[in-house]
C-alpha cells in the first residue's frame, strides 16, 4: 500500500486545522454578538463553552482520523466493530463539505472583489448610500460574482494541485502567518484612532444589563451556539487533518492550540472593527452588511483608509481562502480514499463540478431571486447555510461522540488510548460521563434550537 502523505511539521498541522476552523463567521458574527450580549461577560461564557463543547468533540474527531489514518471516507470502516454501520456516515460528511463549498466559494469571491475595489480606490468619494449601492450592484451582477467565484475555485484547487506538503501546507502556513500579522497591524491601528476607547468599552467591558435585557436563556444559547459553530467540527475535516499527523503529541493539547488560534482571530476581529466604527460614529451591525457596507464607510472616513481597507480585505481573503483550501483538501482526500483515484485526476474532475454546484448560490441573488426556499426574503445561500450549520455540524458531532464513547462503536477505551498517545496534556478521564451522556444532550438541544428559531420567526 502506498504510504500516506503527511504534514512536514506540527505547526503546519495546527495552522491548517485552525485555517479550516477560522472562517468569515469569526469576523462578521463574533464581534457583533459579543457587543450585543454584554461584551466581556459574553466572551467569558463563550470561552467556557468552547472548552466544554468544542474541545471534547474536536479531540474525538482528531482521534478517529489519527487512529484510522484515513479520511471520513474510510475511517469508520477501519475502526468500527464488525457488523455495524458507522461507515454510512461517510456520505453525510461528504455532502456537508460539498454543500459548504456551494456557497462559501461565492462569499469568498465577494472578498476578492472588495480587495480589488478597495485597492483601486473604488470607494473614494462615495457617500454612505453610494457604498451601500456597490454591494447591492454586486449582488445583482451574476457575471462579476460568477467570475470572482471561478477565480477562487481555480486559485484554491491550484494550491491543492501542488500536493499536501508543497501546496496546501506550505502556502496555507504562509497565508495564516500573514493573516495573523495583518490582524495585529489592523488592531493596533484601530485602537490608536481618536475616540476608540468608546468602541473598546462597548466590546470588552462587562455589561450585565445587556444580559438581563436579552434574558439569561438567550444569552446562554448565543454563547453556546457561537462556541459550537465556530470550529467546523462534525463534518470530518478535523479528522482528515488528524489522519496526516504522527503519534508524538497527545491530541488534547493539539486541539487546544487550534481552538486558541480560532478564538484569537475572533477576538482580534472585534478590536479591529469596534474602535474604528465608534471612532467615526458609525453604528456596527452584523452579518454581511458589517463587512461590505459598514467597514468601507469607516475606511472612507479614515486617514489612509484606502491602504487600511486594502489590508483588511486582504486579511479577509486569506481567512476565506484558508477555509476553502482546507475543505477542498477534505473533499479531495475523501474521493482518493474511497475510490483510490489519483489526487490530480480528482482535482481536474472537481474543478468544473464545484463551479457548477456554486452557481445556484451566485444566481440566487439575481436571476433566481424569486426562489426563496426558506420563506420571504431568503435566498439559496440561506438554505445551504442552514443545512450545514444547523444540521451537518450538530448531527455529525453526535456521530463522533457516540462512536468514541459507546461500546457498540469504537468505544471509550480505544478513544482514550489514541487521544493520550504521545506527550502533552491528557484528556480528562473524569469527563467520561459528561462526554458520553450530557454533551450529546447539549448538542441535541442546539440542533433543536436551530429549528425552533426557524419556525418561530
Amino acid at each position: 500500500m502506498k504510504k500516506r502523505e503527511g504534514f512536514s511539521s506540527r505547526i503546519g498541522f495546527i495552522l491548517i486545522s485552525a485555517g479550516c476552523a477560522i472562517g468569515l463567521g469569526n469576523v462578521w458574527r463574533f464581534p457583533f454578538v459579543t457587543g450585543m450580549y454584554g461584551g466581556a461577560s459574553f466572551v467569558l461564557a463563550y470561552l467556557i463553552f468552547l472548552l466544554l463543547l468544542g474541545l471534547p468533540i474536536m479531540v474525538a474527531e482528531l482521534a478517529v482520523g489519527r487512529a484510522s489514518q484515513r479520511s471520513s471516507a474510510r475511517s469508520f470502516d477501519v475502526l468500527e466493530p464488525q457488523g455495524t454501520h458507522w461507515h454510512w456516515f461517510k456520505y453525510f460528511s461528504f455532502a456537508g463539505n460539498l454543500i459548504l463549498m456551494m456557497f462559501y466559494t461565492t462569499i469568498s469571491g465577494w472578498m476578492l472583489y472588495y480587495l480589488y475595489k478597495m485597492a483601486i480606490g473604488g470607494f473614494v468619494g462615495l457617500d454612505a448610500k453610494g457604498i451601500e449601492a456597490v454591494f447591492g450592484n454586486l449582488l445583482q451582477d451574476p457575471v462579476t460574482m460568477g467570475v470572482n467565484m471561478v477565480i477562487i475555485v481555480l486559485m484554491c484547487f491550484g494550491i491543492c494541485y501542488l500536493g499536501l506538503e508543497k501546496g496546501v501546507e506550505r502556502i496555507t502556513k504562509n497565508m495564516m502567518v500573514m493573516l495573523l500579522l495583518l490582524m495585529l497591524v489592523l488592531a493596533v491601528n484601530s485602537v490608536m484612532l481618536p475616540n476608540s476607547s468608546a468602541g473598546l468599552k462597548y466590546y470588552l467591558s462587562p455589561d450585565f444589563n445587556k444580559i438581563l435585557e436579552h434574558g439569561i436563556q438567550e444569552f446562554i444559547f448565543a454563547a453556546m451556539g457561537q462556541a459550537f459553530f465556530t470550529l467546523s467540527i462534525g463534518m470530518g475535516g478535523i479528522a482528515i487533518f488528524g489522519s496526516y499527523i504522527g503519534k508524538e503529541k497527545r491530541l488534547t493539547g493539539e486541539a487546544m492550540w487550534i481552538i486558541a488560534l480560532d478564538t484569537f482571530v475572533a477576538i482580534i476581529s472585534g478590536l479591529i472593527i469596534f474602535p474604528a466604527c465608534f471612532s467615526f460614529g458609525i453604528t456596527p451591525g452584523g452579518g454581511p452588511g458589517l463587512l461590505f457596507i459598514t467597514l468601507p464607510n469607516v475606511f472612507n472616513a479614515m486617514s489612509g483608509g484606502r491602504l487600511w481597507g486594502t489590508l483588511f480585505f486582504l486579511f479577509m481573503l486569506f481567512a476565506a481562502m484558508s477555509t476553502v483550501i482546507a475543505v477542498f483538501e477534505i473533499i479531495i482526500c475523501w474521493l482518493c480514499d474511497l475510490k483510490g483515484w489519483e489526487r490530480r485526476q480528482v482535482i481536474r474532475w472537481l474543478i468544473p463540478t464545484i463551479i457548477i454546484l456554486s452557481l445556484p448560490c451566485t444566481l440566487g441573488f439575481n436571476l433566481w431571486s424569486d426562489l426563496q426556499p426558506m420563506g420571504k426574503g431568503t435566498c439559496v445561500l440561506d438554505l445551504e447555510d442552514f443545512l450545514v450549520s444547523n444540521n451537518v455540524l450538530p448531527l455529525g458531532s453526535l456521530v463522533y461522540l457516540a462512536f468514541c464513547t459507546k461500546r457498540y462503536g469504537w468505544g471509550w477505551n480505544n478513544f482514550i488510548r489514541e487521544a493520550d498517545t504521545g506527550s502533552g496534556i491528557p484528556f480528562p478521564k473524569a469527563l467520561r460521563f459528561y462526554v458520553t451522556y450530557i454533551l450529546p444532550l447539549i448538542v441535541l438541544v442546539i440542533f433543536a434550537n436551530g429549528y425552533w428559531a426557524l419556525f418561530s420567526k
